[in-house]
């Protein structure tokens, strides 16, 4: 899908540097600068931001973000719909009549291995920040809410030209580490295409043991990557985090913009008449469903952060849903 390029590029600083790396005048959510000589302050603002607002969630609860997949058998559960068949509780189930699910009580190392799509597509940003940052910022997130207690985590990280892989270890240098690396991929030259799908796949090479896998990316484009992400749930709990600017969804109201496919350098120049803009809304809708419904057949969670919204606030939402969706409560 192409995007816009109605702002010039991404947003500059506005204002003076603030604390930590964040520009005076942007929200208080809105995510450090994250690039240049800025960018170690950044990184810093960012862990703090993430311990001091994701604190408490796993509380007397390790259950966190995913419930590990278990070797003790926990409580039984009625089945609520969504539920792995695999877990299901036979002798239960036929004792009271009603299906139900038998909960695994959470092994201690948890592998969680990380896919961070910063191809150029990512380059992009019209609200507080660019959709790389939030690649960042997620990666920070998944990092605290699954280290500790011998965890280890991982990462595939590719602009689209070149690929870096970070070994699954533990502790939180590797955690800074690991953020660092995917904050500092160089940014591909205009017209280089990721391959999300490919990307995916390397992650089931070797095979691994079973643990958690994140996608993080935009999703733009076909979705050929549910086949490969498909394979993974086989092995591992996944979660997709579809990243997204106002701009993937929503043509401004501006006259003439110029249409852009950094994945491809191709760009138009157009009208962004009220049928146009309406048409663009639409197919972008459309896109995102199919998004939403392709992560939803693969088996992962499906987390939405965008550049115009609290981050951090989403990733709660989504934890606690979470949380309460493994426990049978309802969100």
């Amino acid at each position: 899908m192409a995007r816009t390029n109605d702002s010039g590029g991404p947003p500059g600083p506005a204002g003076g540097s603030g604390a930590g790396g964040r520009d005076a005048g942007r929200p208080s959510w809105a995510p450090p600068v994250l690039r240049g000589d800025r960018l170690t302050a950044g990184l810093r603002t960012l862990e703090l931001d993430v311990r001091g607002r994701l604190d408490g969630l796993l509380q007397g609860n390790h259950l966190g973000l995913v419930p590990g997949p278990g070797s003790e058998p926990g409580e039984a559960r009625p089945y609520q719909p969504g539920d792995d068949v695999r877990r299901m509780d036979w002798a239960v189930t036929a004792r009271t009549t009603t299906p139900h699910i038998r909960e695994t009580i959470a092994d201690r190392e948890l592998e969680t291995w990380l896919v961070a799509d910063v191809s150029a597509s990512l380059d992009f940003g019209t609200a507080a920040c660019e959709k790389r940052d939030l690649v960042v910022c997620a990666a920070a997130a998944i990092t605290h809410l699954t280290l500790g207690g011998g965890n280890r985590v991982g990462a595939l990280i590719s602009n689209g030209a070149e690929t870096v892989r970070v070994p699954a270890r533990g502790g939180q240098a590797h955690a800074r580490n690991l953020v660092r690396t995917i904050a500092e991929m160089p940014r591909a030259a205009e017209g280089t295409r990721g391959d999300l799908a490919e990307l995916v796949d390397q992650l089931r090479r070797p095979p691994r043991r079973r643990g958690l896998a994140v996608v993080v990316s935009d999703f733009l484009g076909d979705t050929g990557w549910q086949r490969p992400l498909r394979g993974l749930s086989g092995r591992h709990d996944l979660i997709g985090v579809e990243v997204l600017d106002p701009r993937d969804v929503d043509l401004p109201e501006v006259g003439d913009i110029v249409l852009a496919d950094p994945e491809t350098g191709r760009q138009r120049e157009v009208h962004a008449s009220a049928r146009l803009r309406k048409e663009f809304a639409a197919a972008a809708q459309q896109h995102r469903g199919e998004v939403a419904r392709a992560l939803r057949q693969a088996g992962a969670g499906h987390l939405v952060l965008r550049t115009d919204s609290d981050w951090i606030a989403d990733v709660v939402r989504f934890v606690v849903a979470r949380k309460r969706g493994w426990s049978g409560a309802t969100s």
